[in-house]
């Protein structure tokens, strides 16, 4: 049958990205790493240090889930080709969907696990902390950002990461002005990192009574969350901390209180805020913990500046800064204008379908951020 040839074919063609991935994951290294932590977990004193002992259950864990992935995507491709092999012998047009079926997955699997070999830089297995700020637009702008909450709310979820809110500031009329939130979960940095940047809307405002076109825009930050033993210097004469009254619909944990903290690090101008602890302390210590992370990655990226002479990001929420376009009239498109991967399903975006995004942009850093050549359209 023709359509077995083609199956065939198309089978084939993965033996080269499996072996790649099968590769890149070094396997056997794995294996035997995976040995020596469980000859490790027999020991007697294996908890007396719960810190030590719970990070290595968390790399068994992701060691483990390597070797599984890998084994089910092996005993997906020997079971197409005993389903193509039938099909031969007996001839029988009914395989064919079964076939194509499990081709589907296939090629699904491998890729996600293609884009996993990627997440290889230092804190990409980290929670990921996000902030979004409305930028030019007004109430628009903040609406924006409410859009693009929902957005990564809802692309956590299906991954089964949990979200928790540090930071909420309500619009003036609607929407959001600025939110901060932690994103809990195997390389949710890896994944979201991709997204910091400007993103802007183009659509007819509900907020205009002319029903005019309007574009708007809002930034996204991004950072890991790191440990405390991670060595950034901060002076106490180069921040300032503030407390204020917690504020906004951040949910049932906001604490409403004056236990909020601002952090301002003069040097760099960099503000953090986190209101969403039980007390004063902690909020101030999970603001500190913002703040190295953003030095230590402004650090990591001026030596990277300096040693590739690449160009710095671009901080001003507005025209011709954005990393990416969602337009919604007059025709639906969401564009990345670093990669030039697109979609005219919006609505789907909108709704948390940006793995394609992520995938595309982890893509695109393999290749060392080739000069983008893509135009806005």
């Amino acid at each position: 049958m023709v359509e077995l040839d083609a199956y065939k074919q198309q089978l084939q063609a993965y033996e080269s990205p499996l072996q790649e991935v099968r590769d890149s994951l070094d396997l056997a290294n794995k294996s035997k790493r995976i040995e020596e932590l469980e000859r490790e977990m027999e020991a007697a004193d294996f908890w007396n240090d719960a810190a030590q002992s719970t990070a290595k259950m968390k790399e068994l864990k992701s060691l483990k889930d390597d070797v599984s992935i890998f084994s089910h995507l092996q005993e997906l491709y020997e079971e197409i080709d005993t389903y193509i092999t039938l099909g031969y012998e007996e001839n029988d047009p009914d395989l064919l969907p079964e076939i194509e079926s499990l081709l589907q997955e296939f090629d699904g699997e491998l890729e996600e696990l293609r884009m996993k070999t990627l997440l290889s830089d230092e804190y990409d297995d980290r929670n990921a902390i996000v902030s979004l700020h409305a930028g030019a637009g007004g109430t628009e702008s903040c609406d924006w950002v409410s859009m693009l909450y929902r957005m990564y709310t809802r692309w956590a979820a299906s991954r089964g990461y949990e979200v928790e809110v540090l930071d909420y500031l309500d619009g003036e009329e609607a929407g959001i002005k600025s939110v901060t939130f932690q994103v809990n979960g195997a390389n949710a940095y890896g994944y979201l990192k991709s997204e910091k940047g400007v993103h802007r809307l183009v659509r007819i405002s509900p907020f205009n009574a002319a029903g005019k076109r309007q574009t708007s825009f809002a930034s996204c930050d991004v950072m890991p969350e790191l440990d405390d033993n991670v060595e950034v210097e901060i002076n106490d004469d180069d921040i300032r901390i503030d407390t204020y009254r917690s504020s906004g619909a951040g949910g049932q944990h906001i604490n409403k209180t004056s236990s909020a903290i601002r952090i301002t690090h003069f040097p760099t101008g960099i503000v953090v805020q986190c209101q969403n602890e039980r007390s004063q302390h902690m909020n101030k210590d999970k603001a500190m913990q913002m703040l190295k992370a953003k030095l230590y990655l402004l650090q990591k990226e001026e030596q990277e500046r300096e040693a590739q002479g690449i160009r710095g990001e671009v901080t001003e929420i507005g025209w011709g800064n954005q990393i990416r376009s969602y337009v919604l009239q007059p025709y639906t498109m969401v564009k990345d204008l670093r990669t030039g991967e697109e979609t005219g399903n919006v609505d789907a975006v909108l709704d948390g379908a940006i793995t394609p995004f992520m995938n595309a942009y982890l893509k695109w850093c393999s290749l060392g951020r080739p000069d983008r050549h893509t135009q806005e359209s």
